[in-house]
């Protein structure tokens, strides 16, 4: 379990609140049971070293505050809008017997020893985090999926997972998919029909014949220059036969 130390404040102002940040600081508050919200601040530099780690959200965490430890959950961040530091910690406290609804990861091991995945499957993913209902003392880290011996077309339900007494998904009434197997996403051109290549190569050769049979421009020119011929020929004869 991960630990931070922590220090309460004393501040009623914004300026306070930016002083606090500028000393390399975080405000928190703890809230949650019985007891008073209390206000605190942290370390920036380990508190991005824990927020860098998977599923900060969902772990718990222990705050020594003046050298009394409790156990706390981080429910909300607030980070800066520019500089993407963190500028704020809301912390849960957790009390034994408390349900909480909690999102907990999903987990996938053994991908190399899934007959499906080495014959090319697809690891298709519907939820990579699933909402619990759970005591705060019993939040599991994730909810782990072995893919050993999985094959294509299996898939993964919510009641193939292993849950702790009374830890139950938020969603009732139906068994969920969490993830499916599924085979290769591969697009194959389909082969053309012999028919119709058969009519495109007919089309073609009928195109072809088509364009041959039109006359062309030195052939019109050709034309022209051999009636013309014809004519001139034909009034030459004209006077003789008039003589007769």
């Amino acid at each position: 379990m991960n630990s931070l130390e922590a220090n309460i404040r004393d501040n009623s102002t914004k300026g306070q609140l930016n002083a606090i940040r500028d000393s390399g600081n975080v405000p928190a508050i703890i809230y949650g049971g019985k007891d008073q919200n209390q206000k605190i601040s942290i370390s920036k530099k380990l508190l991005k070293t824990l927020i860098d780690k998977e599923n900060f959200l969902s772990n718990i965490i222990t705050l020594k505050v003046h050298g009394k430890s409790q156990n706390v959950l981080p429910r909300e961040v607030k980070y800066h809008i520019l500089s993407d530091e963190p500028t704020h910690v809301d912390f849960l406290r957790v009390l034994p017997g408390v349900k909480i609804k909690i999102e907990v990861p999903v987990n996938f091991i053994n991908h190399e020893k899934s007959p499906g995945l080495k014959r090319g499957g697809v690891l298709n993913i519907v939820r990579r985090k699933v909402e619990l209902n759970c005591p705060s003392e019993k939040i599991p880290e994730n909810l782990t999926i072995d893919l050993e011996g999985v094959d294509i077309g299996e898939s993964f339900k919510i009641s193939s997972v292993k849950l702790e007494q009374e830890v139950t998904p938020t969603i009732q009434g139906r068994d969920f998919v969490i993830a499916t197997l599924a085979a290769p996403t591969i697009i194959k051109e389909p082969e053309k029909p012999a028919e119709a290549e058969a009519v495109e190569g007919e089309e073609g050769a009928e195109a072809a014949a088509a364009e041959g049979d039109k006359p062309t421009t030195a052939d019109a020119a050709n034309k022209g220059d051999k009636k013309e011929s014809d004519d001139k020929k034909s009034e030459e004869k004209k006077p003789s036969e008039e003589k007769k």
